[in-house]
């Protein structure tokens, strides 16, 4: 030959050219016969599979497949067999010198024609990484898709498509089966439209000012909003949430649950709230002042005049005063409280004790603790119970007040205590066993427990009295 080699010595370099690229490829290169037989295994099965290669050859690749993946590798072979000029792709769980299964994605070419490798070529690379994290992918997306199934909120998403000029625009990609339930509306029926496509120009442009301001903010953000759905308007409460890929918000998660319900409790409420402050003014100023004028001249009768019907009737005119401050009291007390501020409970209870008519009876604070509260309003409650319990276990009852449980406060006495069968009723308005009670202290007590978001229960305290536990609920 020209090169001075002779076509022996050209082959013998071809060959080792060839061998020295199949042993120093990062890919394992792999070649059986027809009967699936290992020839030939190269050196990488050591660092990929941890065999030596003589461990291989002589052996049928089926012994080292998964038998779960075997008829989906052998149908690869025949594939390759019957069609010489194919070539077939193949991912199968290989076993491990240790034991564990690795996957391998293995490429097959027939190779049975007169080169220096005969038989069918396998070129395979260790992908047990990436099956790893697609199942892994795998399963986390069948979780997500189990939840956008069977959530009772209702979940939509959003398509954010940013332009070069940095414009924005919504589209709705998909809505949970919730989110069809509660509105009608289908996922086909929006899908890839823009809301006010959807929901017309106004609303939409309201949705679509909520979507731009979590674009903008870079993170999740709440609210509420109000959405006409058909004929019906209804309310919902809303978090949104942005999906970033390559640094960039590609899609919009929101979570809304119709709250509708309780926006038209608060209504009522509010309207119940403005007709009580009706009430209270109109007992305030049309009835206390002439009940004032009439508590002047009785008095003064009683200093110029006697008559034994004229004690009874001041004391008529005390009782209705009473009933007026109470009244007003309960109709106040109901509002939620909105603002809380730290307070020592020793220092709340020694102004309330000051306050009160106590007569000989004893006070005693167990344990003293912090905490979140509106004084005003819960000056209220504790002159209330003390009241209640020198009415009901007389001048010489003692008191006692300390921590209930982890966070909560205890007010018991030692007087003659409430029976189990009426502890529910003393709680209502109008209930009193006292002689000259009004009936609504214990009432206005519950009242501002419950606006604190409290709860309160009645039992037997230490030594046989009544005992009022309130539980400071987060």
């Amino acid at each position: 030959m020209e090169d001075g080699t002779t076509p022996g010595e050209d082959d013998k370099q071809g060959a080792d050219w060839y061998r020295t690229l199949v042993e120093e490829v990062n890919d394992l290169a792999t070649v059986v016969d027809t009967d699936g037989t290992i020839t030939y295994v190269s050196p990488a099965v050591t660092r990929i599979l941890g065999y030596e290669p003589d461990e291989l050859n002589g052996h049928e690749g089926y012994e080292f497949v998964h038998p779960d993946d075997q008829e989906r590798n052998a149908e690869a072979v025949e594939t390759v067999l019957s069609n010489p000029s194919e070539h077939q792709t193949v991912e199968v769980r290989f076993q491990h010198a240790d034991g564990s299964w690795r996957w391998i994605e293995a490429t097959m070419r027939n190779r049975l024609d007169d080169g220096l490798i005969k038989g069918i070529l396998l070129s395979s690379r260790d992908i047990t990484e990436r099956k790893e994290y697609e199942i892994e992918v795998r399963e986390l997306a069948e979780e997500y898709e189990a939840l956008l199934n069977n959530v009772e909120d209702a979940i939509f998403l959003i398509d954010v498509k940013q332009s070069d000029d940095r414009d924005v625009r919504f589209e709705f990609e998909r809505l949970s089966p919730s989110y069809e339930r509660q509105t009608g509306i289908t996922t086909e029926e929006v899908q890839g439209r823009t809301p006010p496509n959807v929901f017309g120009d106004k609303q939409g442009a309201d949705l679509e000012a909520n979507y731009h301001r979590c674009v903008d903010a870079g993170e999740p953000i709440s609210y509420q909003e109000e959405l006409r759905v058909g004929e019906e308007a209804r309310f919902w409460q809303t978090k949104l949430a942005p999906v970033v890929t390559d640094d960039e918000i590609t899609r919009l998660i929101g979570i809304t649950r119709n709250v509708t319900d309780r926006v038209e409790r608060e209504r009522q409420l509010r309207q119940q709230n403005e007709r009580l402050d009706e009430f209270a003014s109109v007992i305030s100023h049309d009835l206390r002042n002439p009940l004032n004028v009439a508590q002047g001249r009785a008095t003064l009768l009683v200093e110029q005049a006697e008559s034994e019907h004229l004690e009874p009737l001041l004391q008529a005119l005390n009782r209705m005063e009473a009933i007026v401050e109470d009244t007003l009291t309960l109709a106040r007390q109901g509002d939620t409280i909105d603002e809380m501020e730290s307070i020592g409970l020793t220092a709340l209870v020694g102004k309330c004790w000051a306050t009160v008519d106590t007569k000989n009876a004893t006070i005693e604070i167990v344990d003293g603790m912090t905490f979140q509260g509106d004084p005003d309003r819960l000056q209220d409650v504790f002159e209330n119970l003390f009241r209640n319990a020198v009415e009901h276990g007389g001048s010489g009852v003692t008191v006692r007040i300390g921590r209930y449980g982890e966070q909560g406060i205890y007010v018991e006495d030692d007087g003659p205590g409430i029976p189990a069968d009426e502890r529910e009723e003393v709680l209502e308005p109008g209930h009193s066993s006292a002689r000259g009670g009004t009936g609504f202290g214990l009432t206005i007590v519950k009242r501002i427990v419950e606006a604190h978001s409290w709860e309160l229960s009645v039992g037997e305290g230490t030594d046989g009295g009544a005992r009022f536990e309130f539980e400071m609920v987060e």
